[in-house]
């Protein structure tokens, strides 16, 4: 099981990730793409990462929006480091 991190972990985590934010015991950004198709190529990028690195996020789209929360399950619902390196590489797939 991963170890949750503490506020000043996840504080200085969130300075090499522009855009997210910590809510409510998760890490979240929202995304916006030109269109439904663009926000859709984005979702399968970010799935192949997730899958890889077997940790998934809760996220939700709208139209051309994608609203991404990453949380880890097994412990207990807080943020771990599988968290901020699945933020990262969502980061790189965004570009």
């Amino acid at each position: 099981m991963a170890k949750p991190l503490s506020p000043e972990e996840i504080s200085f985590a969130l300075t090499a990730l522009p855009g997210w934010r910590f809510e409510n015991d998760a890490l979240a950004k929202d995304f916006k793409f030109g269109s439904f198709r663009a926000a859709m190529a984005f979702m399968v990028r970010v799935g192949f990462e997730a899958e890889a690195a077997d940790h998934h996020p809760e996220w939700t789209n709208v139209y051309n929006r994608v609203a991404i929360r990453l949380k880890t399950h097994s412990a207990g619902g807080k943020v771990t480091g599988k968290d901020v390196e699945l933020a990262k590489a969502i980061e790189k797939v965004a570009g």
